[in-house]
């Protein structure tokens, strides 16, 4: 055994070793537990960021735990390869996004395999391969065929420079997410999936995952959105524009029907578009509208703005004419594209009647009173009994529902209705580096799927975008084709999908990735699915993880999975953050320096009072500490840190610093603490081998001194057990570890008995540390005289018996001041302890002249002697 720990060498070695034995390559094993464990696959953006790291790592501990605990243990990796950045980097480049794409998967496989992660690499998918997305397409195919994929003309966020449809959650404050440019409102036909169909399941079932924090199922059911209200229809009649309906509106609020004072419609409603016939200024706002976000959260804190057209409906229970307003606060996508104004009692109708002086009547007594005088008070939306409201007057809440209810019924202008916040998920991306959809457009049949035995439709790959919409747009060879049906000339689809679709069914391809017979063998899924244990950022809580959700119902009513839902548990970890440094430039812009690149400057007591460059000496700002990130330079690359300390060193400080689901602040120091305490377990366990062999323990033979030992051996296997296994709170786990190593080095060595529970207390070490820190403890479990890996070992046996104590030390206090220890008879009384305690020495000493009031015992601890 080297005497220096040469985290470079080990490493090696055991990866080595891992390849050659295809340690983790796993098939089904009827009748043997079976463990998924699976961490949210990476884009391939061209390197590893701290983020990955952690993430995998976390994964691989729980992965390598559940193995030592004798499961049959599934890891799969694979890449999220298609999308917008792959082609932005190629319209940079100049390169086509295929060649960019492999090449970073090779660079970023490489960097994860130095990472010792437990993967089985024969199940890696790549998400921009036909083998993969030809399954894709066969299901969309399926589900055109059902209608729970449909095509129709929908208003979109249009970023005008990537030319491509953004989810509003890619749109920020009105601008692209990636270009930055102010979005338009534009009405093309897209594809869509009915998730509405689903969403009471969606929202019932996540009471099916009590393996998932709460935060996300909340965050999950307010996205579902799932309201009881009205459907309330304003009739009209326009005799001037010889047009005659009715307006839909749904409201949560009926009981505040009778304080409507107008109605607003979105810009591309078809009431605003009539009105707009004859009024050049309303036609010229509705345009003004549509190149604002259709994001919710922008139109909720955008001004409100509005303008009257000439149109009036009529009040369903008092046939009061009612203006119709186009409002930008109105969104077409969301409810019927229209709300009935109560601004009495609804904030943003109160701040658009005040800005464009239109009646509020308050309908419902709040305890604000029954006035609702501005400026706008939270009050003014409570529930209460009706005023003003005729027969309605007087009633509460439920029973003003049902009373509006019957009146609206009898009118054949109104019900009851539940209705979600959630829409059907638009996937249809006019970009080129993405699934192709798989419909032919004919002239005589329509929309035509692509039959099975003509999938996949094959992306080509050797293509270099211009950024000018999508080229497949522009490539007759792409797109001309015969219609599957009739035969004629017809045109392929060239929009693609979200990539959003890839990622929402990876999770089962994993099990039977090289399956030709379709999507997935249902008996490979169904052996290992659902996953036991999901792994990724909180940032995926909605969407991703909706949609997978989702994706798996798809499947399961398809026969290809039995179960109902995904994931059975879910973690989601926090930040890697770092701390941040920048100088202001004349311009008022920023520049970010790497925090590798700053110096410290400290005072007398070690505290940091400045930071200057390296390279000029001159000083820099410190901006605290955020995520890492490109955007503020204070990323850490994982590389180096491999390279310098060794994959083990990174993969302990990750686990130590931090529990998984909180933030983690990189430290270089704790990064250096985490090489040295791998360096004392080396040192110790050297110095013991280089010794040669030892008898074996006697248990029974044991002092009190070499009990203690052992004792503080099976605490770590038990508190380290319950840490890893239950609470996967690795920091105190390794912190359980790192108490035992203190015992340890203190143990004494003179005895045969002593090299035997030393050889006991460093076998525990490595197991203990064999999923956290892998390639350290496979060398240690061989130099330890271990013929089988310990890859291949269990997890270490608590012996209860061992953590019995013949006696305790207690703590001795007067008036709570510490004074001294006892040692008593673990089995001893209450009274027995107290009269030790009554004639110890410095009890004597410290209650001399006064009289013992009270004496506390805490069994196991201490004794507090009262006296006055």
């Amino acid at each position: 055994m080297h005497e220096l720990y040469q985290p470079r060498e080990i490493e090696a070695a055991a990866q080595s070793f891992w390849d050659a034995k295809k340690s983790f390559e796993v098939s089904e094993q009827p009748g043997k537990d079976t463990y998924y464990c699976l961490s949210m696959f990476p884009y391939p953006s061209g390197k590893l960021h701290m983020g990955h790291v952690r993430n995998y790592t976390i994964g691989d501990v729980i992965a390598r735990y559940q193995r030592m605990q004798g499961k049959n243990v599934l890891q799969p990796m694979g890449w999220d390869a298609f999308g917008m950045p792959a082609e932005n980097a190629a319209m940079k480049n100049n390169v086509a996004p295929a060649k960019w794409t492999y090449e970073n998967i090779a660079y970023m496989k490489t960097q994860l395999k130095s990472l010792g992660l437990a993967i089985d690499w024969s199940r890696e998918v790549t998400t921009c391969k036909p083998d993969y997305y030809r399954w894709e397409q066969w299901l969309f195919t399926r589900l055109f065929d059902k209608g729970v994929i449909y095509r129709k003309n929908g208003t979109v966020n249009w970023d005008p420079v990537d030319q491509t449809v953004l989810a509003n959650e890619q749109v920020i404050d009105g601008r692209g997410w990636r270009s930055g440019a102010l979005i338009e409102k534009r009405e093309i036909p897209m594809y869509y999936f009915k998730i509405t169909a689903y969403a009471d399941e969606l929202l019932e079932s996540l009471d099916e995952l009590p393996g998932w924090p709460e935060q996300v199922k909340t965050m999950q059911r307010n996205w579902i959105g799932k309201s009881k209200g009205m459907e309330v229809q304003f009739p009209y009649h326009q005799a001037s524009i010889g047009e005659a309906g009715t307006l839909k509106v749904f409201t949560t609020r009926p009981d505040t029907l009778m304080g409507a004072t107008y109605v607003a419609v979105a810009a591309e409603h078809p009431l605003a578009t009539l009105a707009a016939r004859s009024d050049t200024a309303l036609q010229a706002f509705i345009d003004e509208c549509k190149s604002g976000s259709v994001a919710e959260a922008d139109v909720a804190t955008q001004e409100k703005r509005g303008m009257p057209t000439a149109l009036f409906v009529e009040h369903p229970l008092t046939g009061e004419k009612l203006p119709v307003w186009v409002a930008n606060y109105v969104l077409m996508h969301y409810g019927d594209g229209a709300v009935m104004a109560v601004p009495a009692h609804d904030e943003r109708d109160f701040e658009f009647a005040l800005k464009y002086d239109l009646p509020i009547k308050p309908v419902v007594r709040t305890s604000a009173g029954d006035l609702t005088p501005a400026p706008w008070v939270a009050a003014y939306n409570e529930h209460g009994p009706l005023i003003n409201s005729g027969e309605f007057d007087g009633l509460d809440f439920e029973g003003a529902f049902d009373a509006i209810e019957v009146a609206l019924i009898k009118k054949d202008l109104g019900k009851s209705r539940t209705q979600f916040r959630l829409r059907d998920w638009g996937i249809s991306r006019q970009r080129y580096w993405g699934c192709p959809i798989p419909i032919v457009h004919c002239d005589t049949c329509g929309d035509v799927p692509v039959p099975e035995d003509q999938l996949p439709v094959v992306l080509p790959e050797d293509v270099v975008p211009d950024g000018a919409g999508s080229p497949l747009a522009r490539m007759p060879e792409f797109y001309e084709c015969s219609c599957p049906t009739c035969g004629a000339p017809a045109k392929r689809e060239t929009d693609t999908m979200d990539t959003f679709v890839e990622s929402s069914w990876y999770f089962a391809r994993y099990a039977s990735p090289h399956y030709e017979g379709g999507m997935v063998d249902p008996a490979a899924a169904n052996h290992w699915l659902p996953v036991d244990q999901y792994i990724g950022g909180i940032e995926h809580a909605i969407l991703h993880l909706l949609y997978a959700r989702f994706f798996h119902k798809l499947m399961r009513d398809e026969g290809l999975v039995s179960s109902n839902e995904p994931f059975k548990n879910l973690l989601t970890q926090g930040m890697v953050i770092a701390e941040t440094y920048y100088r202001l430039e004349a311009n008022g812009s920023k520049t970010w320096y790497n925090p590798a690149d700053v110096e410290l400057v400290r005072d007398a007591k070690a505290k940091i009072v400045s930071a200057k460059l390296i390279s000029d000496g001159l000083p820099v700002e410190i901006g605290g500490t955020e995520k890492m990130a490109k955007s503020k330079n204070n990323g850490v690359d994982p590389q180096s840190m491999i390279d310098q300390y060794g994959a083990d060193t990174c993969r302990l400080f990750m686990m130590f610093a931090s529990p998984p689901d909180m933030s983690l602040e990189w430290s270089d120091s704790g990064v250096e603490g985490s090489h040295r305490f791998l360096k004392r377990v080396w040192r110790l366990a050297q110095a013991h081998v280089g010794q040669g062999s030892h008898a074996p323990l006697d248990v029974a033979t044991l002092d009190d001194e070499q009990k203690a030992v052992r004792r503080a051996i099976h605490l770590a296997i038990k508190q380290a057990s319950q840490d890893v296994g239950q609470n996967h709170k690795f920091n105190t786990a390794i912190a359980q570890v790192m108490t035992l190593m203190n015992v340890l080095e203190k143990a004494p060595q003179a005895t045969a008995q002593d090299r035997a529970l030393l050889h006991e207390g460093l076998e525990t070490v490595t197991l203990l540390l064999a999923p956290i820190t892998p390639h350290i403890s496979h060398e240690l479990w061989q130099q330890l005289g271990h013929a089988d890996a310990v890859i291949d070992a269990a997890w270490p046996t608590l012996d209860e018996s061992a953590l019995v104590q013949d006696s305790l030390q207690l703590v001795i206090q007067v008036n709570g001041k510490l004074r001294g220890q006892i040692d008593m008879p673990a089995s001893a009384s209450r009274e027995e302890i107290e009269a030790a305690a009554r004639v110890n020495e410095n009890v004597l000493r410290f209650t001399d002249g006064l009289t013992i009031r009270k004496v506390i015992v805490v069994p196991g601890k201490l004794v507090n002697i009262v006296a006055s």
